[in-house]
């Protein structure tokens, strides 16, 4: 595999289009995609060749309590269809946010975002115990009635109510990988794998089918880094850096530190499964397949991270 030089996979948060405290609206994220972009545009205009992944998941939220109801009215949106209706939204999006943000400084870089099915496998175990919420909040009487109508797995929160929890499977392969490869390849910008992917099976025949589940978006990303060959895989998050002791008095960021090091803190339970730790073993992942570094930080600090001035940067 060959790796293409100065190559980033980007993976931003939800913060980088809905903040806390924000409603959600389309000008709300507009304006947040264009900080973001502001700060992926420096990169560019270094000379790097950029794969931008997002997440979707305040988006697929709205999009399947429209499905739901609307339901009377129009037909339906099984959750694969709201991911792929959400990729392309959020694309959109991003692409008018990076191409005003490019032609601010000068560069009139082509984008493309492409619609991504990842494969996951069919038996896997994920599928047997749903954990990823989803959607909005119901009572303890809405939720009965869900489960009854529609088999729904439901989780209770004590403080909010109940909610709909779907399989969260292993990224197996990405399908456009080739493509998106080739896209980057005419010097285009690519915006790919958004919400994780839309999760897929495939059966005998090359029959593709749509599963009711969310893929990880740093997994699936990490999947991708590793995939393209890329030189950094970079995660956009909240936090400037990865912490230890994060909500105690001993709290301290972690600069740098090896796949071996970061692979302890994480048995150590210091990154929860809820927020750090996917992150952690996605970057692990990306590493233990051949990439040079991963870097995590916040978008604000994007380029001081890559400097080597900010963010936690993990190396082999």
């Amino acid at each position: 595999m060959t790796t293409t030089p100065k190559s980033a996979v980007i993976a931003i948060g939800g913060n980088s289009l809905i903040r806390a405290g924000e409603r959600g609206t389309i000008e709300e994220q507009l304006r947040n995609a264009h900080a973001t972009a502001r700060a992926i545009v420096r990169l560019v205009e270094r000379g790097w060749k950029i794969v931008i992944t997002h997440g979707n998941g305040p988006q697929v939220g709205a999009a399947l309590l429209r499905s739901e109801r609307a339901a009377a009215e129009v037909y339906t949106h099984p959750l694969d269809v709201c991911v792929a209706t959400t990729q392309c939204e959020i694309g959109y999006l991003l692409q008018r946010a990076m191409e005003y943000e490019l032609r601010q400084i000068g560069l009139f870089t082509p984008i493309m975002t492409v619609l991504t099915q990842v494969r996951v496998h069919e038996n896997d175990p994920a599928f047997q115990n749903p954990t990823k919420p989803i959607g909005p909040f119901y009572s303890k009487l809405e939720a009965e009635e869900k489960q009854r109508r529609f088999g729904w797995n439901m989780v209770e929160d004590p403080s909010r109510g109940y909610r709909r929890v779907v399989p969260s499977p292993e990224p197996v392969e990405v399908f456009e990988e080739d493509i998106i490869r080739k896209i980057l390849g005419l010097g285009m910008i690519v915006i790919a794998v958004g919400g994780g992917g839309i999760p897929v099976i495939e059966h005998p025949g090359y029959k593709v089918e749509g599963m009711e589940a969310v893929i990880d978006k740093d997994r699936a990303s990490a999947l991708l880094a590793a995939g393209l060959g890329v030189d950094r895989f970079i995660i956009s998050t909240d936090a400037d850096q990865v912490y230890l002791d994060f909500t105690k008095p001993t709290k301290r960021g972690i600069p740098k530190a090896t796949v071996s090091e970061m692979a302890a803190y994480l048995k150590e339970g210091q990154f929860p499964p809820g927020s750090m730790g996917p992150k952690v073993e996605s970057a692990i992942q990306f590493l233990q397949k051949g990439g040079k570094e991963v870097v995590i930080t916040s978008f604000e600090h994007l380029l001081d991270a890559i400097d080597g001035k900010m963010g936690t940067h993990i190396v082999p």
